[in-house]
């Protein structure tokens, strides 16, 4: 696949138009700082027991059958996964919170998946690779430096709580980087791309922080 396989995205919706309006008027940000070592709950967050679902006012339709995932950029050999060859990779269960910049929290999410960090054998990333460029089938994009998207509890997710991950929620196969900001796991994952300079993706090119750490309320730029 190549960029010009890319779905085009969606046209400008009330939910980007007042996520854009988050950033003019800095919401949610309280000034405070908390660490993870101490404080559970990152500043400015609450607690939910359901799931919210966000997206870009697309669901792809895409299932197990038709899924594809592509691997490359700075790598040595390019991967092109379909569902078989992702079931055979290394596969793990993590517990783990997440944090939505739109303020909510959710703890203890069981998660299964390929641990990300299985990718640096898999398609022998280099040396020169810094940043990791996620594209989803709905068109949308987000970056990651290389540390953060292989982080220990970082995992591209079949699974949630062991069911099946649903369609609203990123499945077939997303991303789950918990300790930044949600915005950063990518939903319907579709090609992970590995490069020696950043690329700023949806909600970043829009205000959003480059980075997202919650405990220091990386919410805007």
């Amino acid at each position: 696949m190549t960029d010009d396989d890319d779905p085009a995205l969606p046209p400008d919706s009330k939910l980007t138009r007042t996520k854009a309006d988050w950033v003019r008027q800095g919401r949610f940000l309280t000034g405070r700082n908390a660490r993870p070592e101490t404080e559970r709950l990152p500043p400015g967050q609450h607690l939910v027991k359901n799931w919210p679902i966000l997206d870009l006012g697309v669901e792809p339709a895409i299932d197990r059958t038709n899924w594809r995932l592509d691997i490359v950029g700075s790598v040595a050999t390019d991967l092109s996964w379909d569902w078989a060859e992702f079931a055979r990779q290394p596969q793990v269960e993590l517990v783990s919170d997440i944090h939505c910049v739109t303020s909510w929290s959710r703890y203890d999410n069981t998660w299964s998946g390929t641990p990300t960090g299985h990718l640096l054998e898999a398609a022998g990333v280099l040396e020169e690779a810094r940043f990791v460029i996620l594209h989803s089938y709905d068109g949308y994009t987000t970056n990651l430096t290389i540390e953060d998207f292989f982080s220990p509890d970082a995992l591209l997710a079949y699974s949630w709580q062991g069911e099946q991950l649903s369609r609203e929620h990123g499945g077939p196969v997303r991303l789950v980087v918990p300790h930044l900001y949600f915005w950063k796991s990518a939903k319907w994952l579709r090609r992970i791309e590995f490069s020696p300079v950043d690329a700023p993706g949806f909600w970043e090119v829009r205000g959003y922080h480059n980075h997202g750490d919650p405990w220091t309320e990386e919410r805007y730029s």
